[in-house]
């Protein structure tokens, strides 16, 4: 759990150095370039896919929605206990590990270009207004169908909301994807039994691609954010197999940790 902790520890700690002390926030130049490039004629007018799914916002869409933005971190959280619990402990805190280094790349990301989601632009404009607290946006409708502010308690302790680039809600289950591949070649390697790997791997695609859609469906990001927010796990994922880990830094950290806690 060490590095999921380090990653709370890290998100939380962006509420006492905003992003956007540190450069302009882009909230009118990221709508205009979604509106040019996945733009949907609707009419006369042309709207941003998040613009045409609020119109077209069904209450079976709404609950879906909400069920996959539920396990954008739980579900990862959830395989990373499997693999230690079914003896891969070192394969566990390798993801875990892998976990925090994209995450750390894409606060970065947050620090050089803050910018807005897709429903601070339908609530307040293309005007920057710091200290915006979070809002839950098309996903107060769950709760709305739920009877219960399941995202309104989550979203009211927002540490910035300035923070939609890269999207990692869109990075989080195509890396757990990801791990649940190599655990599986590992154990072939080792001759060992893949038991439920290949079912983690099916639900792992399957929510990724349902949190890229609701991230969007949801006014939470644009389709820009969910494409960087993909492109910051695979960056990320290769620079920590290619590089990181292979480096004597990690190897002697990870073996005197696994020495001690694995």
């Amino acid at each position: 759990m060490l590095p999921f902790i380090l990653f709370g520890l890290l998100y939380d700690s962006m509420r006492y150095y905003p992003n956007y002390l540190f450069g302009d926030i882009d909230i009118q130049g990221i709508y205009d370039t979604e509106k040019a490039w996945f733009g949907i004629g609707d009419g006369a007018a042309r709207l941003t896919p998040n613009e045409w799914f609020t119109l077209h916002a069904t209450a079976v869409a709404d609950f879906i929605a909400g069920i996959f933005y539920l396990c954008w971190v739980p579900l990862p959280v959830a395989f990373g206990f499997y693999l230690f619990f079914s003896g891969r402990r070192q394969q566990a805190f390798r993801f875990a590990s892998a976990f925090l280094f994209v995450n750390i790349i894409g606060f970065i990301g947050y620090y050089i270009h803050p910018a807005a989601p897709p429903w601070y632009v339908e609530k307040f404009g293309f005007e920057p207004i710091f200290n915006t607290g979070g809002d839950t946006a098309g996903l107060g409708r769950f709760d709305a169908l739920v009877g219960f502010p399941v995202f309104g308690s989550i979203y009211v302790n927002n540490s910035n909301v300035f923070a939609a680039v890269p999207s990692l809600h869109a990075a989080y289950c195509p890396i757990a994807f990801f791990y649940s591949l190599y655990a599986s070649r590992q154990d072939r390697k080792q001759g060992r039994q893949v038991s439920a790997l290949p079912v983690w791997s099916i639900v792992l695609a399957i929510f990724s691609i349902g949190i890229w859609w609701t991230a969007v469906y949801s006014g939470h990001h644009y389709t820009i954010d969910v494409l960087l927010g993909i492109a910051t796990a695979i960056i990320g994922l290769t620079l920590f197999e290619c590089w990181f880990a292979r480096t004597g830094l990690w190897q002697r950290f990870a073996a005197w940790f696994s020495h001690f806690y694995l």
